[in-house]
């Protein structure tokens, strides 16, 4: 069917509104029979359980789940059509395919919606093949990877819209520029969406990553305000529509930064029609596998100390174990350790003999397994051996008797011990510092993981099949070395390698290709979420190499200078007022250097500002409106609109303290506001 005209297509889209009603009216016909039969069901099994039998109380119960199952996932899909309703579509398509010439009308949306009646889709999901030409191609030759086959043919007409509560506020029709246009107007409203869905306005370089399916391992680096994350997470939902028969929401993993960061990403792929994803800090996997018992510094508090203080020789134990070549010598020590550390001898069981050699040859032939784990393999041989050429079966107390023997030929020690004598052996002990006399630096959390899983083994996390990997310039060489061992799955992992918060102990692209050697680097270069004004701004700061600011422009950021701490504090509360007074701004982010300033100063502003919130590395949540933190508690976020006070020179004057101010400015969407008293920052000495 083809529309030619904005009035055909308001008519179009009536039509098709009808149809979603009549559609959702049926669904809530079924969902109340269920929910009538669900009800008689249960009062059938409550009235009669005791005349029942075991096997028809089973078959009454199974019949009840069953019929449970049906009608949540009716409720679902009802859920999905209830939102078509108020936006069916964002795009369309005409193609021609080369072999059949017929002129085929797609129109692209959130979801798919099939007309029983007409037995056609109406509306196309986004993540269709099909409907990847809405965004690789423009009109002319095209082709989309069908499941039976690649076609090819030729887009005849490209139209993008804007529906909201199911009226069409406008339409563009056949531009090159149709992306750019809707981009800049999406661009500029505020961010009141926490990492609104992108699929109206998605460009062909993130589709090309969206849909990539080959990669066993993607790496995203991209520049502040990509979108990279948004992009990651559109990635998981399209994986999760295009293998819907072999994966589940349920087997994906996020490793995420910070419990504020997976608040702030948690709606995501709800809004995309996708159950939530099960998230996971690095910290937190590092207590499971250590089953508790290792008290440990966290990240934020090994970043709050190199902020406090530049201690050298912290710095320089950070660096060393953040190193490859690092992980090289703890990989040569536990070769040492299998080499050294058992000395096999005879036993007597009973009257039976079993040699030395025997025992060491067994252990030898076991080196694919962790040495804790080969002592029972051992066991099993020496019982075997003994039950094939004595014939005499090894009772349960002879078995743990050569059980126990055998492991006591291993040189055993504690994990902790283990890593105690890593440093000995590496002639290194200056380098293995504890923060307190129980508590490890969280340099050395990982080595000692590490240690576990090749010592002593560790299960893989095999139900998870896709692990997502947020901020991959935090992470070091050993901890990606951790991951790969317990997650033998494909991997989408993601950052900045110009927004690290501790640059001690940062990683790149290339650094964690030596450790996925198979895997494959895309880039993203232009920034969708400062104005041009700000984005020029902050890479005066810290230039990232072909970072491309998207021209939205806006007013030039503030750099205002004080008398005092008490005028500066006066001009905060200043701007706070200017974005009260702005009600299209949601969101105003007032972002310190460390935790003890952000607590400083906002009980200072507290006593004049209402409804002001306090964001920690320790919070749960994000909150909208005014809220005071640090940058490195809020990386990965956004703000309408930010205030960087503090900004002068003793403040912010070291390496980590540019990355700090850097990702502190490029928060801001809209304005950007920074103050200081007395000398202004070193980077911030502006260039036009």
């Amino acid at each position: 069917m083809i529309n030619p005209t904005q009035k055909d297509e308001r008519i179009y889209l009536e039509s098709v509104k009808d149809i979603i009603n009549d559609t959702l009216k049926k669904t809530d016909n079924l969902l109340n029979e269920q929910t009538q039969e669900l009800k008689d069901s249960k009062e059938y099994l409550y009235e009669n359980k005791d005349a029942m039998d075991r096997m028809e109380k089973e078959a009454v119960r199974y019949s009840i789940t069953s019929i449970a199952i049906m009608g949540q996932a009716r409720v679902d899909k009802r859920n999905r059509i209830q939102k078509l309703l108020d936006s069916p579509w964002f795009g369309r398509i005409d193609f021609s395919s080369n072999s059949d010439k017929k002129r085929l009308s797609v129109y692209i949306g959130l979801y798919s919606f099939f007309d029983e009646e007409q037995n056609t889709n109406i509306i196309h999901d986004w993540r269709a093949p099909i409907s990847s030409m809405y965004y690789d191609f423009e009109l002319g030759a095209a082709h989309y990877d069908a499941p039976f086959g690649k076609i090819d043919g030729t887009v005849l007409l490209k139209r993008q819209y804007r529906i909201r509560k199911g009226v069409m506020e406008f339409m563009l029709e056949n531009s090159m520029n149709i992306h750019d246009d809707i981009l800049q107007q999406e661009l500029s409203k505020a961010s009141d969406q926490k990492m609104k869905n992108i699929v109206a306005t998605i460009q062909r370089d993130q589709n090309t990553i969206i849909r990539n399916e080959s990669s066993r391992t993607l790496i995203i680096q991209g520049v502040a305000g990509s979108g990279k994350t948004s992009i990651a997470l559109h990635r998981i939902a399209f994986l999760l529509y295009r293998f819907r028969e072999n994966l589940s929401s349920k087997e994906i993993l996020i490793i995420s930064p910070n419990k504020v960061f997976a608040d702030y990403i948690s709606n995501v792929l709800p809004e995309l029609g996708e159950e939530r994803i099960p998230e996971m800090g690095m910290e937190e996997l590092a207590n499971q596998i250590l089953d508790n018992k290792v008290k440990f510094q966290t990240f934020s508090e090994q970043v709050a100390s190199l902020l406090e203080e530049q201690d050298e020789s912290f710095i320089e134990r950070i660096k060393f174990k953040s190193s490859h070549d690092f992980m090289i010598q703890l990989d040569k020590y536990i070769t040492h350790v299998n080499n050294n550390q058992f000395k096999a001898s005879d036993i007597w069981i009973r009257k039976i003999f079993v040699p030395s050699w025997f025992i060491q040859e067994r252990w030898e032939s076991y080196h694919r397994l962790p040495p804790i784990k080969r002592f029972a393999a051992i066991t099993r041989d020496i019982e075997e051996n003994i039950k094939i050429y004595y014939k005499y079966e090894i009772d349960t107390q002879e078995r743990n008797l050569i059980k126990k023997t055998v492991t006591g030929m291993f040189k055993a020690t504690s994990l902790q011990e283990h890593y105690q004598l890593f440093w000995d052996w590496l002639e290194k002990p200056d380098l293995f510092k504890k923060v307190q006399r129980s508590k490890l630096e969280y340099s050395d959390v990982f080595p000692q993981v590490y240690l576990k899983i090749k010592l002593e083994g560790y299960t893989t996390f095999e139900k998870v099949k896709h692990l997502l990997i947020d901020e991959m310039q935090d992470y070091t060489p050993i901890q990606y070395a951790v991951l790969s061992r317990l997650f033998p799955c494909k991997k989408t992992i993601l950052g900045d390698e110009n927004q690290s918060v501790n640059p001690f102990s940062s990683s790149n692209p290339e650094i964690i290709q030596r450790v996925f050697p198979e895997s494959e680097t895309v880039f993203l270069h232009k920034s969708y979420r400062s104005t041009y004004e700000i984005s020029n701004f902050t890479q005066n700061i810290s230039k990232s190499k072909n970072f491309i600011a998207i021209e939205r422009h806006g007013e030039k950021p503030d750099v205002l200078v004080f008398d005092s701490t008490q005028d500066e504090i006066k001009q905060i509360i200043a701007w706070i007022k200017e974005f009260e007074s702005f009600p299209d701004h949601q969101s105003l982010g007032i972002i310190c250097k460390t935790t003890q300033q952000a607590d400083d100063l906002y009980k200072k502003l507290a006593k004049e500002v209402p409804n002001i919130s306090l964001i920690t590395s320790n919070s749960s949540a994000f909150s909208k409106g005014v809220v005071v933190t640090t940058a490195h508690t809020v990386k990965g976020l956004e703000f309408d609109r930010v205030i960087v006070p503090q900004a002068n020179d003793k403040n912010y004057n070291t390496p980590m303290d540019k990355g700090m101010l850097y990702v502190a400015c490029t928060r801001a969407m809209h304005r950007l506001h920074v103050s200081y008293t007395n000398k202004i920052s070193r980077f911030l000495f502006l260039r036009e």
